[in-house]
This record gives structure tokens, C-alpha cells and sequence, in this order.
């Protein structure tokens, strides 16, 4: 039994027969502190090993998260292989997921549809077999979900018929690339305030 000022812990060593002969398995119990009750597994080897391919087993403890398990050494020519850490990785996106919304109309409660947007000349579909509607599909989730500029697609529209899975951009719309001059910004601003002066002009009457 081994006593620390905060921690109390407990050990066993014996034989482990899941190894080859010569390995040892000890378990040592977490008597006291924040983490009482868990059980960490070491392992140690008492002969030479010369199997380079033997890797060392991850520590089973009562947490529910993986730990590297801990070494001990006793020859300075073994070489520990550490436990790689997974890298939290972006969910795979469908190509060309849009196309599924396709023939779906948006409509009031009385089932009558909505009209169709029209999208500024400017703003153009790329792709195969891209309407506008779908343009629009892609566009407001753009804006909705990026956290980027959106910009629309970097590839040519003669890349996109040569191989249009090749060269697309999956976090981007399926629209051509737009760039957005100070003259847009000025007529989108002339744009808004003029529907301002027409709301303060209908709340007045």
C-alpha cells in the first residue's frame, strides 16, 4: 500500500496470460481523491523483447475515455508506440444533395404554392442539370450553416462538364463564382432604404 497527502492507492501484480511469457499485469486501485474507485492496468515486461510488432495495449480504467497506457522501460533500445489520437473529422457531405429538393414547392396552409424567387442576373447555376430553384436551395443553405464567405463555385463551367465531382466545392452553392463590387453594395443600400421610407410612410397613414 502506497500513501500520498491526497491520494491513497493499491496495487496488484500478477502473471498476465493474455501476453507472451515474461509479461506482468498490475492493477492499481484509486483508494481516495477525486478519482476513487477507478483501476489503472500497467504492464511490464521482466525479459527481452526483440517482437517490434508487439503493441503496447491501452489502460482500462472505469473512465469511459481512453488513456495511453504507461510503459515502464527497462531497456533503452524499446521503443514505445504511443496511442494515435483521433482527430474529430467533418461528417462527409453528399454531392449535389440539393438535387433531392427538386419538385418540392414550399405553400401556404390553403396548399396554394408560393411563387418561384428569381435570382439576380449575376448569380448563375453551375452544374449538371442545375435549375434555379435548386441555386436557391443551395444558396440559402450557404448562408444559413458557413461560417465563411460565400462565394459560389471556383471552377470553370467547362471544368464542371469535363468532371463536375473532380472539381466541386461541397461547402459552396452551385452557382458560379460571384464577386460583389462597391457599386452592388451601393444599390443594395439605395434598395433598403427606399422599402424604409416606404414602411415609415405606411405605418404614418
Amino acid at each position: 500500500m502506497q500513501m500520498s497527502s491526497n491520494i491513497s492507492i493499491e496495487r496488484k501484480k500478477v502473471d498476465c496470460n493474455a501476453l507472451p511469457k515474461g509479461w506482468q499485469r498490475e492493477e492499481v486501485l484509486r483508494k481516495s481523491g477525486i478519482s476513487a474507485g477507478k483501476v489503472d492496468v500497467y504492464y511490464y515486461s521482466r525479459a527481452m523483447r526483440t517482437d517490434a510488432s508487439l503493441v503496447p495495449p491501452i489502460r482500462q480504467t472505469a473512465s469511459i475515455f481512453k488513456q495511453p497506457v504507461t510503459v515502464v522501460r527497462n531497456h533503452e533500445w524499446n521503443k514505445v508506440k504511443h496511442d494515435t489520437k483521433q482527430v474529430a473529422q467533418d461528417k462527409p457531405k453528399q454531392l449535389f444533395w440539393e438535387k433531392r429538393l427538386e419538385n418540392m414547392r414550399a405553400c401556404h396552409a390553403t396548399g396554394e404554392e408560393f411563387d418561384d424567387i428569381v435570382l439576380p442576373k449575376s448569380i448563375k447555376p453551375l452544374g449538371p442539370n442545375i435549375h434555379e430553384q435548386t441555386v436557391m436551395q443551395s444558396l440559402a443553405t450557404a448562408l444559413h450553416v458557413l461560417n465563411t464567405p460565400v462565394t459560389g463555385q471556383t471552377a470553370t463551367k467547362t471544368e464542371f462538364q469535363k468532371n463536375a465531382t473532380a472539381y466541386i466545392n461541397p461547402d459552396q452553392p452551385l452557382m458560379q463564382g460571384v464577386l460583389i463590387s462597391e457599386d452592388d453594395i451601393r444599390r443594395q443600400e439605395d434598395r433598403v432604404n427606399l422599402a424604409r421610407r416606404k414602411l415609415q410612410e405606411a405605418l404614418k397613414a
